[in-house]
């Protein structure tokens, strides 16, 4: 049996990281109100919603619960859009995005963004999926940039000595400075000595627990506390 509608039909993804977003004007009521709204005034018979909440947007769209059950419901049923609030609603990563924008074209499956700058926009056109695709690659840019920034950033303190993040084995914190602990220096000595001496990481964190040495928070050693260790930049050529 074929099931006809009388405008197209469509279907809402609605998502929130954090409950703290329902006080930034977010919230999944407010995304189901505005998808409500704008399938009316585009003539769209939103026919399902489907909900995220507690999922970061670093998580490919397919792997989400409520991702992967919008996937279902464009798949197996005639839906022919695919409505978010916004593209971050949807997709953070660019490669996502455009593999499953592409995917569906291909099914003459179009998006609608209700929020796009202000304005809404949908892939429907090619316009639309001209500005998309520039829009994911722009992104992309952005976040490469910001994460090259943060690291030179933090390789620029540990040269210069000044405190980042947590303090590291081998140091104490005094104000914004990082200073050399003498015990704990010895303390790396001896895992980068053995790691010359081609001992692996899991052996070497058995040897300190057995003796009863504990970590800079107190805690056990393990296989990735000793890599991390090893491999902080940090500790180079002191050792």
């Amino acid at each position: 049996m074929t099931l006809t509608y009388a405008s197209p039909p469509a279907v809402g993804y609605i998502r929130v990281s954090t409950d703290a977003q329902a006080d930034h004007g977010v919230s999944l009521e407010t995304q189901r109100e505005s998808l409500a709204a704008y399938a009316l005034i585009s003539k769209l018979d939103l026919v399902d919603v489907v909900a995220d909440e507690g999922v970061s947007a670093s998580i490919p769209l397919a792997d989400r619960p409520g991702g992967a059950q919008l996937l279902g419901l464009v798949k197996d049923r005639p839906a022919q859009h695919v409505v978010a609030m916004k593209l971050d609603r949807l997709f953070r990563d660019v490669v996502d995005m455009l593999t499953m924008t592409r995917a569906w074209d291909r099914s003459g499956v179009a998006m609608h963004l209700i929020d796009y700058g202000g304005s809404s926009l949908n892939t429907s056109s090619a316009m639309g999926r001209m500005i998309l695709t520039m829009q994911g690659a722009t992104n992309e840019f952005e976040r490469n940039v910001i994460a090259e920034r943060t690291k030179a950033a933090l390789q620029y303190k540990k040269r210069h000595g000044l405190a980042y993040n947590h303090t590291p084995l081998g140091y104490v914190r005094a104000g914004d400075e990082l200073h050399r602990d003498r015990g704990e220096q010895e303390l790396i000595a001896r895992i980068m000595g053995w790691r010359r001496d081609g001992i692996s990481y899991g052996a070497i964190a058995k040897r300190l627990n057995a003796e009863g040495i504990t970590g800079k928070q107190g805690g056990a050693f393990h296989a990735s506390t000793i890599h991390k260790i090893v491999g902080n930049d940090l500790h180079h050529g002191d050792h």
